[in-house]
């Protein structure tokens, strides 16, 4: 349906100013959402009979993993065997979840912050915010006159969060000693690891690159051609760094030798991050963010996650009843409108530190907001961008790794981390190991197109100590105040729509577009993991 500039764009009046000023810029949701919902839909329904695998013509072999008790599903077969490992001995969801991402932070080289969902076995929730965070030094500007400092090199480096993210986690909820969650990542780095498919995609989109550069040479293609899945990689160095994080507890990572070889690598590279950044560097408990989608509570992230996106997405799509219904075509269109309202109230999110808006984050996630949402949805009509009510637009994570874990208490962790593009900064720390971020590129840039040609989000520029937006979106959902499932996803701004269809869609069709574990009404466990990188989960 087409429309003259003068003809209403809907029967009902749009009513979304808040009585305030709202700065439009372009924003090309409309498209992105539709291929996403659309793609997910099609894309990952998983027919495979259980313990049957289900062979794909790339040769990838997946199947719904099943137990009685407990199950881990990580983007890795070896790394979710690692957080089954760590449940046997004793240890619980926390312990689990943080051995296993320290072993895909060796396996697929990337993972230095991000954000914890935690499930107490007593029904509690607590949100750890370990992003990265701007140095100290950084100003709103620092990237005006070359953008692209903020992709590559030191400058596009933000100060690390996991180990103090881990840290927190551990103590308060960890059962097993710190140093037994870092065997087995410390084995695995020391002794060597078969790439994976996943691994060889990545080293042969960065070959350009990584091949002029020794230390990455020294690593990942010590024969002089790059790796290939089944080869065998040995991370001495990052072996031995784990190792004295492991004895001497986090404080080695942000003080001492560590931190600064992680300085001297970054402002080698021309970056600004110190020695005071690391040591100032805190992990943050922050609130989360509910709602109830047909009786079920979804319990997710609040700020600077795009967690209220998916309570907001659910309260529009709820009145629609698409349990009942299912996604016939009219539902899809529903679902696709929503989604592009989600993505549309996204643009005003921020890390809540710096940007004062709690209230009307508040608002986006609540069911009267919704209900003026949904009527500006028609179920025969689609707009042009602005229509949604965007306020600005934000750069879109990559390089992402998520992984979901249930224990036998139903204590349960949804967790995702990220370096942001494919091998962070560029930037191997010869001394370390370590391969640096380039979180930086998630801030917006005053004036400037993002990566993707996008205009900036005055919400999300760059601020000393402040944390860049995300679309990740740990998500956990509870039947009858009982433990459901885990979830959450990678792929930038692909994550809130495939945490919502995996929700959503889920009806026993066993989707696995995303990491996921779930409780079944007769008390065994399903779990998968993501099959665009060929992942495979494990219960027991």
């Amino acid at each position: 349906m087409s429309s003259s500039a003068s003809e209403p764009l809907l029967p009902k009046p749009n009513n979304f100013t808040h009585g305030r000023n709202r700065k439009k810029y372009k924003l090309w949701i409309a498209l992105g959402v539709t291929a996403s919902v659309l793609l997910l839909i099609t894309g990952f329904v998983s027919t495979t009979v259980e313990g049957r695998p289900e062979k794909r013509s790339d040769g990838y072999t997946g199947r719904l993993v099943t137990g009685k008790r407990a199950a881990v599903a990580v983007e890795a077969e070896e790394c979710s065997n690692v957080g089954i490992d760590i449940l046997k001995q004793g240890g619980n969801a926390v312990d689990s979840a943080i051995a296993s991402a320290l072993c895909i932070g060796v396996i697929d080289s990337f993972a230095t912050g991000g954000f914890m969902l935690i499930r107490a076995p007593n029904g509690t929730f607590e949100f750890i915010d370990f992003r990265e965070t701007a140095p100290l030094a950084a100003d709103r500007d620092m990237f005006n006159d070359d953008p692209e400092s903020a992709k590559y090199g030191g400058l596009s480096i933000g100060v690390p969060g996991e180990i103090r993210g881990f840290e927190l986690a551990h103590k308060r909820h960890g059962k097993l000693p710190w140093a037994a969650l870092f065997e087995p990542a410390i084995r695995i780095a020391g002794e060597g690891f078969r790439a994976t498919p996943l691994l060889e995609q990545r080293l042969k989109a960065g070959e350009s690159w990584l091949m002029t550069m020794p230390e990455w040479t020294e690593v990942f293609a010590p024969n002089g051609t790059l790796a290939k899945a089944g080869d065998l990689i040995i991370r001495s160095k990052l072996a031995k760094t784990l190792e004295t994080v492991a004895k001497e507890g986090p404080d080695s990572f942000y003080h001492g030798f560590i931190a600064a070889s992680l300085v001297n690598a970054t402002q080698a590279g021309g970056g600004i991050m110190t020695l005071e950044d690391m040591e100032k560097y805190e992990a943050i408990i922050r609130p989360t963010v509910s709602t109830y989608y047909h009786g079920r509570k979804v319990t997710t992230c609040t700020t600077p996650t795009s967690g209220p996106l998916i309570a907001s997405v659910l309260n529009i799509l709820e009145r629609y009843n698409l349990p009942v219904s299912g996604m016939t075509g009219v539902n899809i269109h529903r679902f696709t409108e929503a989604m592009k309202y989600g993505f549309a109230f996204r643009t005003e999110f921020g890390d809540p530190d710096f940007v004062n808006n709690d209230e009307r984050i508040v608002e986006i996630a609540t069911k009267e907001w919704a209900d003026i949402v949904r009527q500006n949805i028609s179920d025969d009509t689609t707009h042009p961008p602005l229509y949604y009510e965007p306020k600005f637009d934000h750069v879109a994570s990559h390089g992402t790794m998520h992984l979901s874990v249930v224990d036998e208490e139903d204590g349960a962790v949804a967790l995702t981390s990220t370096v942001n593009l494919l091998f962070g900064a560029r930037i191997l720390d010869q001394a370390t190991g370590i391969i640096l971020n380039d979180e930086m590129d998630d801030f917006s840039i005053p004036g400037k197109p993002n990566n993707f040609g996008l205009y900036p989000s005055e919400y999300n520029y760059v601020a000393p100590g402040k944390r860049p937006l995300s679309s990740i979106t740990p998500t956990i959902i509870e039947r009858d105040s009982k433990f459901e499932m885990a979830l959450g996803g990678s792929g930038g701004s692909l994550i809130p729509t495939a945490t919502l269809n995996t929700f959503m869609l889920d009806n026993n069709k066993r989707i696995s577009a995303v990491q996921a574990v779930r409780r079944m009404p007769d008390g065994t466990v399903h779990a998968a993991s993501d099959p665009r990188k060929l992942g495979l989960a494990a219960a027991y």
